[in-house]
């Protein structure tokens, strides 16, 4: 077993909220410095005071345009750290019907939206990573370069009422995973996708306490909502783990989602 060198750089989409930013958390912790991409201006800058200038930068990135990823990545690549980890974390989940209530269909725009930002964008930070981490001197006894991690849902699996666009980016998140674990083997860089079920994000625990124990009762045990600093902690052990490689890994308290 291997680790991605914690003195290196962790590029982590949607780092200014939710699941993104309590990966950073994590992260840095851990000793990783960290480059936060999102669209977030004024939460970037806040999260640059709390991590410390000197261990975090943040980009303004629109993770859905090719020209804005590569600029930021290319910065990020002019330090004199490694860019080793990758956590893509950013994007939507907006609920909208196939057709309505009056039987009008869903715009096509509010679908393409959804795997614009969800799956497309999570493919271009990926590639623009990989080519970034291919440069990197290998490292330990497997030779490893770095670690790429990608964010589905188990809604890629379970897809609600309302979920057709959220389900079929997150399923595509997760049928990205192994060709593209395959596709970077040679170089030794991984890939790996974690499958969140309800987290309890700060959006989610701003609901009415009965939406919240609704979304609980599904769940087996533990018996709660999932804490983002659960999700980081499998980030870090994926990291730390180099056997596990092209795998999808369920994080929901054996949840399976019913119709709604």
């Amino acid at each position: 077993m291997t680790t991605i060198n914690p003195n290196s750089i962790a590029i982590v989409t949607g780092g200014c909220s939710g699941l993104g930013h309590a990966t950073a958390v994590v992260l840095r912790e851990a000793g990783y410095h960290l480059a936060i991409f999102d669209l977030n201006e004024e939460m970037g800058q806040q999260r640059v005071s709390e991590f410390g200038a000197e261990f975090c930068q943040f980009y303004k990135v629109d993770v859905t345009n090719d020209d804005s990823v590569e600029s930021a990545m290319s910065k990020v690549a002019e330090g004199p750290l490694d860019i080793r980890l990758c956590v893509n974390c950013a994007g939507v989940a907006p609920a909208k019907r196939t057709l309505d209530r009056e039987g009008e269909a869903m715009p096509l725009a509010n679908f393409k939206s959804v795997i614009d930002i969800n799956l497309i964008g999570t493919f271009n930070v990926a590639r623009v990573a990989a080519s970034a981490m291919a440069k990197n001197e290998p490292l330990g006894e497997e030779n490893e370069r770095g670690l790429i991690v990608n964010t589905a849902s188990v809604a890629g699996y379970e897809g609600q009422i309302g979920q057709t666009a959220y389900a079929a980016s997150k399923g595509g998140i997760i049928a990205l995973c192994l060709p593209m674990a395959r596709d970077l083997a040679p170089l030794g860089i991984r890939v790996n996708t974690i499958a969140p079920g309800v987290m309890g994000t700060p959006m989610l625990l701003a609901m009415p306490e009965k939406v919240q124990e609704a979304l609980v009762h599904n769940v087996q045990f533990p018996k709660r909502l999932g804490l983002p600093n659960e999700f980081g902690k499998l980030v870090l052990h994926m990291a730390s783990n180099a056997y596990l490689n092209g795998e999808t890994v369920r994080l929901d308290g054996a949840l399976r989602m019913p119709p709604k």
